[in-house]
């Protein structure tokens, strides 16, 4: 089922859902079903899986040669979703990206997900990685979530990239990323906004939020969304603080702000466990609030690890 048709049956209820991350190459897929199994009992329509672009690093081989090395990749995308359709009776919501992707790679992907009956995406741009410092794309790829959006939707209507008549039709529930506090590179929200609302008018029908701490943001968000014309449904996400160095790392990373509260909270905490302590506490009120607000949905970012968001679950599914 699409994750609209979801958030449409459950008729105002608030739905858990959360995002997992494919385990390192060489990894088994024990590992992702070891991370879902404690929170089904929750009872999570769909599950996202993210997907991520290989990293590597230039080596100096001497005599002014450089060779480019693979250091990290997170294969499996496709294969995990498939497999969280068939062990959990769920449906799985891939990541689509630009980065790392050929359009013709992307229409293959896509070509898999439907021949295995995925029909969500959640189609993003991705981040730079770090070797780069900014993001390039990949050659003969998409330099924007907008145009990858366009290769989905041109699917849906059966429009293929080498083909002039018109082939079967993909059905492809689209969600695209939003960003409470502006994505880092647009100069204002209300530039931030006026692409949201571009890609919601080509065709996307649902929106996932960035990570924030601070509700009101949240609210605020929403309000500027219907203010500029975007009514679909804008979905929470939320990330619970773990560890101490998560006040400095995600900040950095991110591009989000931590309220006073919440860093004066953690400033007192003498390791990772009573920090970890105030993050779930700060997330189940968060989550509190929001969920009597009547959002759609509380997706929470679990990076595989499941014990604190189950935790959160307890206090409110």
């Amino acid at each position: 089922m699409k994750v609209i048709d979801h958030i449409n049956n459950a008729k105002g209820e608030t739905l858990f859902s959360f995002e997992i991350l494919p385990p390192v190459k060489g990894e088994s897929v024990q590992s992702i079903f070891n991370a879902i199994d404690p929170l089904m009992e929750f009872k999570p329509p769909f599950i996202d899986v993210t997907y991520h672009r290989e990293e590597y690093v230039y080596k100096d081989r001497g005599n002014d040669l450089l060779e480019k090395v693979s250091t990290r990749k997170r294969p499996g995308t496709v294969g995990i979703c498939a497999a969280i359709i068939n062990k959990y009776g769920v449906d799985a919501v891939p990541h689509i990206i630009c980065g790392g992707f050929s359009k013709e790679e992307t229409e293959n992907a896509l070509i898999d997900l439907d021949f295995l009956g995925i029909d969500n995406v959640l189609v993003l741009r991705g981040d730079a990685i770090k070797s780069e410092g900014r993001f390039v794309p990949e050659s003969n790829g998409h330099s924007y979530a907008s145009e990858l959006l366009q290769q989905v939707i041109n699917l849906n209507n059966g429009a293929y990239l080498h083909e002039e008549v018109k082939q079967n039709e993909t059905d492809f529930c689209i969600g695209v990323a939003g960003y409470p506090e502006k994505h880092f590179e647009a100069p204002s929200l209300k530039s931030d906004l006026k692409y949201l609302k571009k890609k919601i008018d080509m065709g996307a029908e649902y929106i996932v939020t960035q990570m924030f701490f601070d509700n009101k943001k949240y609210f605020d968000f929403v309000d500027k969304c219907r203010g500029a014309g975007i009514n679909v449904p804008i979905i929470p996400g939320l990330k619970p603080i773990t560890a101490l160095k998560q006040m400095s790392v995600l900040p950095s990373i991110f591009h989000v702000d931590l309220p006073d509260d919440l860093v004066d909270a953690l400033d007192i905490c003498k390791d990772n466990k009573s920090a970890r302590e105030v993050g779930i506490e700060w997330a189940i009120e968060q989550s509190k609030e929001l969920k009597a607000a009547g959002v759609p949905c509380l997706h929470y970012y679990t990076m595989s690890k499941s014990q604190v968001t189950k935790r959160i679950a307890e206090a409110l599914f």
